[in-house]
């Protein structure tokens, strides 16, 4: 059976009232009279035979029958702002805005972006370097790069990169009357830790590391502490110590010889986190977000 649609000015003085539980707050957001919100409360009760709200002297709250229309209004004027910021970014198509960490963005993603440009001139870059994480439709984000478990719900989620950590140091450290040739040298030289971009309890640490490797290390956990793996590898390089981080990101640093992996690869560990390309499955579909998306796995795949 069609329904007859209500007035939609009524639905949304409904969806802002209930969200706030406040005519008054509904009533700034929507810029309109509190008596008007009021008004169009009633035309969609009326519209509907059944109250939405309990009137209280000093508050309101939603009946069971409100409590029941109020998701689907939510979601449905979400979609419709959605609907419009992305009409809105295929007016300024040129711009991609991207959300990733800091320590991401300096070690693995803004040394390679120059190949980005000269395949894809026509876009322009924004890169919004943050450790937290981003509310797309919100913030105006297109597409995050983020460190995770991949427990993405409800977006569009795929791993770039699975994790591995490995321990980096200066060159230098292979000389000198403690040079580093097996893991249980590590005890003579100081082990910089950082924190990592997960809280979770497996999130790689020295200890872990130094266990899977038959190490036993009294002060695993007394080095010096740094806030992001790129300062730790930042201090490795100056010659201060050991630095356990992802391979991915000491990879060019290894390459031009700024690091090394003191110990080859033969003990990189495998943990369960990893990099993942993550966004709305409807900005999948942008056309900017697949150029960008394809050139990281042509990247990866280099």
């Amino acid at each position: 059976m069609e329904v007859q649609f209500p007035p939609l000015n009524a639905l949304r003085a409904f969806e802002s009232t209930a969200r706030h539980l406040s005519i008054k707050q509904a009533a700034e957001e929507l810029h309109v009279t509190p008596a008007a919100v009021s008004q169009q409360i009633k035309t969609l009760e009326s519209y509907l035979d059944i109250a939405l709200f309990e009137r209280k002297v000093r508050a309101i709250s939603l009946t069971e029958a409100g409590e029941q229309l109020y998701p689907f209004m939510e979601e449905g004027f979400a979609k419709l702002e959605e609907g419009i910021r992305q009409l809105h970014r295929h007016r300024h198509s040129n711009e991609l805005v991207v959300s990733v960490s800091p320590t991401f963005a300096a070690k693995w993603l803004l040394p390679r972006l120059g190949s980005f440009y000269q395949q894809y001139p026509a876009y322009r870059l924004r890169v919004d370097a943050s450790e937290s994480l981003v509310n797309f439709r919100r913030d105006g984000v297109d597409v995050a790069l983020r460190y995770g478990g991949g427990d993405y719900t409800g977006l569009h989620c795929e791993v770039l990169i699975p994790e591995e950590v490995v321990p980096v140091c200066s060159p230098a450290l292979m000389e000198g009357k403690r040079p580093l040739h097996l893991p249980k040298d590590l005890k003579y030289h100081m082990l910089l830790r950082s924190d990592w971009q997960t809280t979770q309890a497996q999130a790689p640490c020295w200890g872990m590391w130094l266990r899977a490797a038959g190490v036993d290390h009294p002060d695993a956990n007394s080095g010096h502490q740094f806030s992001s793996e790129a300062l730790a590898m930042q201090a490795a390089i100056e010659g201060q110590g050991v630095a356990l981080t992802s391979t991915a990101l000491a990879d060019l640093d290894v390459k031009a010889g700024r690091l090394i992996y003191p110990f080859g690869r033969e003990h990189n560990q495998k943990v369960a986190f990893g990099y993942y390309f993550v966004c709305p499955e409807s900005h999948f579909r942008i056309k900017k977000v697949q150029a960008f998306h394809n050139w990281i796995v042509s990247e990866l795949s280099a």
